[in-house]
This record gives structure tokens, C-alpha cells and sequence, in this order.
């Protein structure tokens, strides 16, 4: 804990969240930002893992929020290359598909259009090449495949890496493992009730203005607040994932699968992994830690395997699955998830209180600016838009794309400068390593729970962590 009241108070630490905490930091904001669990650990590390444009969201018309996404994912390709990187993605036409192989060399040069052709240039492919490039898909009726540019990246590190560049400025401030267990008014200052989760202290900060950027918690959250009236603005929409090894997948370039009702799947390699997903399906439950559902693993086997028919890919090939509640906002018509817009949109249930939802992970930079701006204009400063485009101060000690057995010494620099908390902390986000069976696959050869029992006493001084945490990691 620092100083008990601050200029502003960002509750929220996803993608969103952090843009808004580093734009105010490097406008010398005094500025707190509070996570209930770990920073990046619900929908922000639960991503299809792409910076891209939106190429499906041309057919919805939604040609500024593509420009922008487009313009966003170039910036963060050259400001992140350690993070992310360009790769031509596959769109396999076959001859009785609903957009022929000519709309889809239209799409993809408007889509590059939209980059201001920034994106490396689309290609088209014949079948014959496209079946020498991917031997396992299905060629039965195969006219060819468009081939347009988007980027892969480690979401979960990339939140991580704002935040470090945030926290570089005296003036900001971040706590995770703190529940906001409610905000109140005394004259005109919010206070903000917490408590941390791991010790059970409660304590209060003040603050002049709040935002929130809670992702799917939106509605749940600020209906748990009298004073703000809060009209619920989400349509929440689940998306699950797989992780399968790329030997039982073997796939050297990503490939876009439209399903049979007509929903787009991505098959993203992703070093000696291969992601599946999303689906797109209503949900009412829980939304911490969210798991897919047997229906949700289903569907998204049935359409690899319709794609990749000599596979026969299964249960027993997953490494690892999650899934992440997207923070939809509500439009007009029908409630269909996959037509409704990727646009944020932003609320003031008071004049000292900011909310916003939606949006997109690619845009994360450019969406809290009204907020941002409004903010510093408050505090007497002026403000500079384009003052987040400097590159981040602080890489992460272990890189996706690089990725090694971490020695004890790196361990413990990842602990003393990367802020883990607790065991999964460590493991599934500074070692991008959600599960035993990925372990086994990255680690050949080392054992995970001699690797973590032989450094069980110096990470203690750091962690949560106990024997049983290590024993009981899936």
C-alpha cells in the first residue's frame, strides 16, 4: 500500500483495464489499479490469442471498427515483436461454400485496404497448392484458399508487460488478490471498501474518480452498488478453446474452418501447439475461472475432424482447454452473439464514475482515450494521444516464442519483478503453462514436480504455494 487516497482508482486488471492504467500514468496520474484475482487472469488470457483486424466483420459492415483494429494490430506487432507476430492465415474455399473464392479475394483486398496496406498482401491459392501446403485437409470439393495477414500473440503476457510499463511511473500504483467489496460517497469522494482475498485484511482508499473496466463482471458488479442504478448493457458470450499437440496436428500455418452453421473456428499453431476455438454460446453461470463445456469440446472436435477427416482427433488428444465470457454489448435485433459488434461503448453512472465494456482485446489502447483524456483534462493536464504508442519498458523474463525451462535464478527474477502472487501466477502465466501435459510437452524430460519441489524453498519467499498446490496442478 502507498498513499490511501488517489487522483483516480481503476478497478479491473484485464487488457482494459491496464490501457487505461498506463494511458493515465504516462500522463502522470496518480492512479490505483485493483484486481481481485491476478492481472490478465479471466477473459484477457482466455483470447483466440490474435491481434487481427476482424476480417469476419466485414459482412456486418463495421469497416471503422476493422480500420482501427487493423491500424491497432500493426502498431503492436512492431512494438511487441517478442509478444506477437504476422502470419498468413489460411481460408481454405470449397466449391459449394456460401462466399465463393471471388468474394473472398474481395474481402481480403478490402481488408488490406483497411490497413492502409500495412498487412503483408493477401495471396490466393489453388487447391493443388493449398494441399501441398496442408496434406491432412480434406480435398473433396476444394476450389483453393484465400491467404490474408493478421497476428498471434501471448495474451495473458502482453497485459502483464502494460502494466509493468505503467508501474514504471511514481505515480502509479496496482494491487492484485483485492476484492472491491463495495464504493460509497462521502461528499465528493468515492471510497472504496476492499479486502485481500489471500490474507482477508480490509482496508478502504479514496479516490476523485473512478472507472471501472470490469469485462463480463460489468452488470454484476455495479448492480451490487446502490447509488449507481445500473441498467445491465452485456450480452455475455462464452468462447472455449483447445489446445492439441501439433503432432497429433500437424499444421505449420493457421487455417480459418466455417462451420456447417456458419461460424468461424481458428486452427492457430502456436509453436509445438496448436489452438482451437471459439465457440460463441450464452451463459449464465459463474464467470471466474470459466471451463468449456463437454457440448462446447464436442463441437469443436466434430469440425476439426470434419476439416481434418484422416486425423481422427479426440478427447485423448487435448493437452488443455479454458474458456473466457466475452463482454458483448447489447444491441438492437436478435441477440445473435456472432453478428453483435466488437464496438466498447462507454457509460457515467455519475460524474466522477466511467464505465466501460465491450470492445476488443487488438483495441485495447485506443478505447479508454475519451475516458483518459477526460480524466487528465480534469487534473489540469493536457493530454497526448499518441504518448501509448511508446514501446514497453519491461520484457517478460520468459518470451512464447523462445520459450525454455527457466533456470532457479530466473524463477526468482520472475517472481521479484513480475508480481505472482500465488503458484498459477507463476506457472500458467509468467511460464505460459496451463497444464501438466503442455508441461510435458515444452519440458521434455524434466519432471514437474521435482523441478518445482527442488525450488519449493526459495519460491515460498515469494508465493502461496505449498507441496500440494504443486501435487494437485492437472
Amino acid at each position: 500500500m502507498k498513499p490511501q487516497h488517489y487522483k483516480t482508482v481503476v478497478i479491473g486488471g484485464g487488457i482494459v483495464g491496464a490501457g487505461i492504467f498506463r494511458d493515465l500514468a504516462l500522463h502522470g496520474v496518480d492512479t490505483l489499479l485493483i484486481e481481485k484475482k491476478d492481472f490478465s487472469s479471466q477473459t484477457s488470457e482466455r483470447s483466440s490469442k490474435m491481434l487481427h483486424g476482424g476480417i469476419r466483420y466485414l459482412e456486418n459492415l463495421d469497416f471503422a471498427l476493422v480500420f482501427e483494429a487493423l491500424h491497432e494490430k500493426n502498431l503492436w506487432l512492431k512494438l511487441t515483436p517478442h509478444l506477437a507476430q504476422e502470419v498468413p492465415f489460411y481460408l481454405p474455399v470449397f466449391k459449394d461454400a456460401k462466399r465463393p473464392l471471388w468474394m473472398i479475394r474481395l474481402g481480403m483486398f478490402l481488408y488490406d485496404f483497411l490497413s492502409s496496406f500495412e498487412n503483408s498482401p493477401h495471396q490466393i491459392k489453388s487447391a493443388q497448392d493449398v494441399h501441398a501446403l496442408i496434406p491432412d485437409l480434406k480435398t473433396s470439393g476444394l476450389a483453393g484458399a484465400g491467404v490474408y495477414y493478421d497476428g498471434i500473440m501471448d495474451d495473458a503476457k502482453i497485459t502483464l508487460e502494460v502494466i509493468y510499463d505503467a508501474l514504471k511511473e511514481n505515480c502509479a500504483h496496482a494491487m492484485t488478490y483485492t476484492e472491491v467489496t463495495t464504493v460509497t460517497k462521502v461528499h465528493d469522494k468515492n471510497i472504496i471498501h476492499c479486502k485481500n482475498v489471500l490474507t482477508g485484511k480490509v482496508f478502504t482508499v479514496t479516490c476523485d474518480q473512478v472507472v471501472y473496466a470490469l469485462g463480463p463482471f460489468t452488470d454484476r458488479f455495479l448492480n451490487s452498488i446502490p447509488m449507481y442504478n445500473w441498467q445491465n448493457v452485456l450480452l455475455p458470450s462464452k468462447g472455449s478453446h483447445l489446445w492439441i499437440s501439433n503432432k497429433d496436428l500437424p499444421l505449420k500455418y493457421p487455417i480459418v474452418i466455417t462451420t456447417n452453421d456458419d461460424r468461424v473456428i481458428f486452427v492457430i499453431p502456436h509453436g509445438d501447439q496448436i489452438l482451437v476455438g471459439t465457440t460463441e454460446v450464452a451463459f449464465n453461470g459463474d464467470y471466474f475461472d470459466v471451463k468449456p463445456s463437454e457440448a462446447e469440446i464436442d463441437y469443436l472436435l466434430s469440425a476439426l475432424n470434419d476439416y481434418f477427416p484422416k486425423l481422427g482427433l479426440s478427447h485423448n488428444h487435448i493437452l488443455s482447454s479454458f474458456a473466457g465470457i466475452r463482454p458483448l454489448v447489447k444491441e438492437n435485433g436478435d441477440g445473435n452473439r456472432g453478428k453483435t459488434s466488437r464496438e466498447h461503448k462507454i457509460f457515467q453512472p455519475m460524474s466522477d464514475t466511467y464505465v466501460i465494456a465491450g470492445g476488443k482485446y487488438t483495441t485495447f489502447r485506443v478505447m479508454g482515450q475519451d475516458i483518459t483524456r477526460e480524466i487528465c483534462h480534469k487534473f489540469g493536464r493536457s493530454y497526448n494521444q499518441d504518448i501509448s504508442k511508446q514501446i514497453l519498458r519491461q520484457r517478460s523474463v520468459l518470451l512464447p516464442f523462445d520459450w525454455k525451462v527457466p533456470t532457479k535464478e530466473e524463477l526468482i527474477r520472475i517472481c521479484e519483478t513480475e508480481g505472482p502472487q500465488t503458484f498459477l501466477d507463476l506457472v500458467v502465466r509468467r511460464l505460459s503453462i496451463p497444464s501438466r501435459k503442455i508441461w510435458e510437452l515444452r519440458a521434455a524430460g524434466v519432471d514437474f514436480n521435482q523441478y518445482f519441489m527442488t525450488n519449493l524453498n526459495d519460491l515460498k519467499k515469494y508465493l502461496v504455494i505449498s507441496e500440494e498446490d504443486i501435487k494437485n496442478f492437472i
